[in-house]
């Protein structure tokens, strides 16, 4: 099922400065623009004890905005409830400003819905299908029809647009409801696992897709993924929950950002190294297959310079260690020196 919100030509509704995306409560600042989607203690609990979300809070500007977290962290339930599909156990949750609970239908008006799994009628065209959810969204149907060819136009099937769905491969059947979810002009796209099936180049081509709706049309994007470096590719912020909780929400910068740790890897000779440092009093930390140590500007440069050269190692590589979004879901913990970047928010 699919509603849809027809304002004027595709890609043109309102385009709206990025807002840095922050875990705690829904208020906004004085000027900001408003939040595209809003939590506030969100619990969603299934019969049987099973908590699908636990008590989440966080509020999502716009942008395009990556909802990561593993198979079975949440992130299904979290978008049937934004969709007003769903209802909470409890909490409250809002999407541009409607509550979710007491309005799914406008917000499913104004919001474009890409469905994980397949879902599509094998029996008829794409055009027939994208333009049939165009009247359903309230189009007339001539509207629904050029804009259901402007869609397909814009997802690269334009001159497959008349094969029946049942002859497309997994790559063209993704374009068709990203195509549908495009169909009347939403403000908020939710693409739930969008590359879904695809091989590298289909990946590639559907994040392309999905980066120049969120910059050229200025539409709001959220994409659930359990691909973070999908994520780290296309999107300017961040929510990343786990067991139904959050745990961390910011931008992506903020995520990956450099941490005050220098980052030394040699080819041989690691435990050398380690001592020699030690003995310049830069306190070690074996990582891997690397050595941390605090960065204390240029005099820890040339510290380690020179004990690796005193040593004669031979240096893979020296370098200042950069956070990783993998590290939010690592069973590995990151050396307790290590702070920069900010704590996960839980």
């Amino acid at each position: 099922m699919r509603f849809a919100y027809f304002d004027g030509r595709l890609g043109q509704g309102n385009v709206t400065a990025d807002q840095p995306l922050r875990a705690g409560g829904p208020g906004q600042l004085p000027g900001a623009p408003a939040a595209v989607i809003a939590t506030t203690a969100l619990t969603k609990r299934y019969p049987g004890a099973v908590t699908a979300l636990d008590a989440l809070t966080v509020t999502v500007g716009p942008g395009i905005t990556g909802l990561v977290g593993s198979n079975g962290a949440g992130k299904s339930t979290l978008i049937k409830i934004l969709l007003g599909l769903l209802p909470p156990t409890s909490g409250t949750a809002s999407v541009l400003g409607t509550d979710c609970t007491a309005d799914g239908t406008r917000i499913r008006m104004l919001t474009g819905y890409m469905p994980e799994h397949d879902c599509l009628p094998p029996d008829v065209t794409a055009t027939e299908f994208v333009a049939h959810l165009g009247r359903m969204s309230g189009l007339p149907a001539t509207a629904a029809k050029e804009r259901a060819a402007d869609s397909l136009r814009h997802v690269g099937l334009y001159e497959e647009r008349y094969r029946q769905v049942g002859t497309y491969s997994t790559g063209m059947k993704q374009r068709v409801k990203l195509a549908q979810a495009l169909v009347g002009d939403p403000r908020l796209l939710l693409l739930d696992e969008p590359t879904n099936g695809l091989d590298p180049a289909g990946r590639s081509s559907m994040l392309d897709l999905i980066s120049r709706i969120g910059t050229e049309f200025g539409i709001s994007v959220v994409v659930a993924s359990h691909l973070l470096g999908e994520i780290e590719q296309i999107c300017d912020q961040l929510v990343a929950i786990e067991g139904g909780r959050l745990l961390r929400a910011d931008t992506i910068s903020s995520f990956t950002q450099s941490s005050e740790v220098l980052l030394i890897e040699v080819e041989e000779g690691s435990q050398q190294l380690a001592a020699e440092l030690a003995r310049r009093g830069l306190e070690p930390v074996p990582y891997q297959k690397a050595l941390l140590v605090r960065l204390a500007g240029e005099a820890t440069y040339d510290a380690v310079r020179d004990a690796v050269a005193d040593l004669g190692l031979p240096l893979n590589r020296m370098e200042q260690r950069r956070h990783r979004l993998e590290e939010l879901f690592s069973d590995e913990a990151a050396p307790a020196f290590e702070t920069a970047g900010g704590g996960d928010v839980r």
